[in-house]
């Protein structure tokens, strides 16, 4: 049994994507006469949706779908009433090998959710001769209008979904969200100024499909609070941690992340098998911070730096806080303005340990710890209890530092009735490149069993709690 997880499960996903322009001619200073202005080129932007001028394309492939002529799809020998799992033979996907050279290959059949990305396109011809233009001039002082909005929809498909009736369901989910953006639009408005709404994809607790929201663009997190929280009594959900920040957005199966560092890399490995164990893991996304990686060479002293980086990574992606993942200078010169380092200090490579680990974490995230320590790695065995209940109520990777080494605990497998005991170890002393097989297979992410620990070493432990905020 694994306990402690997100427990969420989606099948395949169609996903709509495109920008129309909105374009309004404000001419009037008077409030309610700009936001029927406004109501009426929504109105006709959601009728240019739902027309024969809808185009939506199938990225990365030839297939071409004109949903409001019969459902009209190129290539010939696809049908409406083609399954739209059957689209993936025609998409192919960019695949660099080795050599760095890139090839084309088809995609292929996974075991998790698979993505279908559409574009959404207007056409612009019509039939039969064009008519000759007709220029008009008309000088007058007015405001006009000018954005792009971002529409971006998604449906969770099953197998014996078609193509029809998937387009269907994507053609209402942008006239929705259309609906959607015109009421965000009109409610943050300030005079003239209005701001953009971007749309953001959330998977719940417990949830079969995807939640799509739209904030804002540009206004800080501390500013849509409010909105936040008719979020959570909407879908009943507790007030005491994220689920609807800009950081918590659904991550697209095989969307690249831009930074370059792999994330929860447990996720590959098998849990270990315990007689009437259960499985106790971190919750949520983690980045994997190591040795050599941002051109500092700290091989040989920044072990417990690094796992204080995966840690700070943890609370920037489920939204914590949103500054980012701090340098070994930032972690020292915090050391220095909390008054427990030397100025001296800052700039050296000088080891720190769990204790500095927690004072970093409350001086630049507002994040407090709770400290555990054995005095012998032999007692390790002993903390399976403590530990459940800290990946099952906090669900924080922990840091752990005894001797000259560090390491962060991603999990735990213990049984209560046998005292077994496994550790799912991230170790920062890896010094290689972002492979994800390389990390699992040479358990640099890996399960340890109790001699993992220097049975004679001092260890202490520091759990990060989370603050209890929305």
């Amino acid at each position: 049994m694994v306990v402690g997880t997100d427990p969420c499960h989606i099948g395949d996903i169609l996903r709509v994507r495109g920008l129309l322009e909105l374009k309004c001619l404000l001419d009037s200073t008077d409030v309610v006469l700009i936001q029927k202005n406004i109501s009426r080129t929504f109105e006709n932007l959601r009728s240019h949706v739902n027309s024969e001028s809808c185009v939506l394309s199938v990225r990365d492939s030839p297939v071409i779908i004109w949903p409001y002529k019969s459902v009209h799809v190129t290539p010939k020998d696809i049908s409406p009433d083609t399954l739209c799992e059957e689209l993936h033979q025609w998409i192919q996907t960019d695949e660099q090998d080795v050599s760095g050279k890139k090839s084309k290959k088809k995609s292929k059949k996974s075991s998790g959710a698979r993505l279908i990305i559409l574009n959404l396109m207007m056409d612009v011809t019509k039939p039969g001769p064009l008519p000759a233009p007709v220029l008009c001039r008309t000088l007058q002082k007015a405001h006009f209008l000018s954005t792009t909005l971002p529409l971006d929809c998604v449906v969770c498909i099953s197998p014996a979904d078609t193509i029809k009736n998937a387009c269907a369901r994507l053609l209402e989910a942008l006239t929705n969200q259309l609906c959607e953006m015109e009421r965000e639009m009109l409610r943050h408005m300030k005079g003239t100024t209005l701001a953009v709404p971007e749309p953001f994809h959330f998977l719940l607790p417990q949830a079969k499909e995807l939640v799509t929201v739209l904030y804002p663009a540009g206004v800080p997190e501390n500013l849509l609070e409010s909105q936040r929280k008719e979020f959570h009594q909407r879908f009943e959900l507790p007030e005491d941690r994220p689920y609807f920040r800009k950081a918590n957005a659904y991550h697209f199966p095989n969307e690249p992340y831009k930074d370059g560092y792999l994330r929860t890399p447990h996720m590959a490995l098998t849990h270990p098998n315990l007689d009437d164990g259960k499985v106790y893991l971190v919750q949520g996304v983690y980045s994997y911070h190591h040795y050599m990686q941002d051109r500092m060479d700290d091989n040989g002293w920044g072990c417990a730096y690094r796992s204080l980086q995966t840690i700070c990574s943890w609370f920037q992606q489920q939204g914590y806080v949103e500054r980012r993942v701090p340098t070994h200078r930032e972690i020292q010169q915090a050391l220095v303005d909390v008054g427990d380092k030397q100025a001296s200090f800052v700039g050296s490579r000088q080891w720190i340990g769990s204790f500095e680990v927690h004072a970093v974490l409350n001086q630049l995230l507002g994040v407090t710890s709770k400290i555990m320590f054995v005095s012998q790695g032999s007692e390790m065995a002993t903390k399976g209890r403590e530990l459940a209940n800290h990946f099952l109520t906090e669900g924080t990777p922990v840091m752990i530092g005894g001797g000259v080494l560090a390491h962060t605990i991603l999990g735990v497998a213990w049984s209560e009735t046998t005292g077994m005991i496994r550790f799912l170890i991230l170790d920062p002393h890896y010094t290689g490149a972002e492979d994800l097989q390389v990390i699992t297979d040479k358990g640099w992410c890996g399960w340890k069993g109790p001699e993992f620990w220097d049975q004679g070493a001092y260890y202490n432990m520091c759990l990060p709690q989370r603050p209890k905020v929305i």
